[in-house]
């Protein structure tokens, strides 16, 4: 019975799956975005989640001496000196100020060949889209509705009508005569 096993097994052994699940990490790492299937996905985000939330400790405890012991706890898992250097550098300062929820998953659609379901797992601080502050842009209509004298108000408004009916196209001067280019 599998009673309190709770993470993926990934239809691997075990030296099999620290592996992946390693390079996944140090992919991750260094590319800040990776393509990959969902399962691989979930079960990458549990074994990343505690690297990098050593990394923002380490990063506070810079005075005390600790973050050495913390480096070498993520290297033992990692097993490579470039992932770990920028992990602690570049990935810690950005992710200081986060509480968690570091990665974010992607859905992305189905792969062609044997329909298993893709995503994109990448780092929720380095996604420049998902970052920029969208304005809100009021609901534009078909027709453009500028603010007019009262007295070109039903001219112009009758030249509109009359340039969606005809091609030729209807312009109206500031003294509301019309002319017809």
């Amino acid at each position: 019975m599998r009673h309190g096993k709770k993470f993926n097994h990934l239809s691997r052994k075990k030296a099999h799956r620290k592996a992946l699940l390693k390079n996944m990490a140090i992919s991750l790492i260094e590319h800040k975005r990776i393509n990959t299937t969902l399962a691989k996905a979930k079960a990458l985000r549990k074994y990343i989640e505690p690297l990098l939330t050593r990394a923002k400790k380490a990063a506070s405890e810079e005075k005390i001496k600790d973050a050495t012991h913390h480096r070498r706890i993520v290297f033992s898992y990692l097993q490579n000196k470039d992932a770990v250097k920028t992990l602690f550098g570049e990935i810690a300062m950005k992710i200081a100020d986060r509480p968690g929820g570091y990665v974010r998953v992607l859905r992305t659609g189905f792969r062609e060949k044997d329909a298993a379901e893709m995503c994109i797992i990448e780092f929720v601080d380095y996604n420049s889209d998902a970052l920029e502050t969208k304005t809100s842009s009021k609901k534009r209509t078909r027709r453009s509705r500028k603010k007019k004298s009262e007295g070109a108000e039903n001219t112009v408004e009758d030249t509109n009508l009359l340039s969606e009916d005809n091609e030729d196209s209807v312009v109206v001067n500031e003294d509301n005569s019309q002319e017809e280019e």
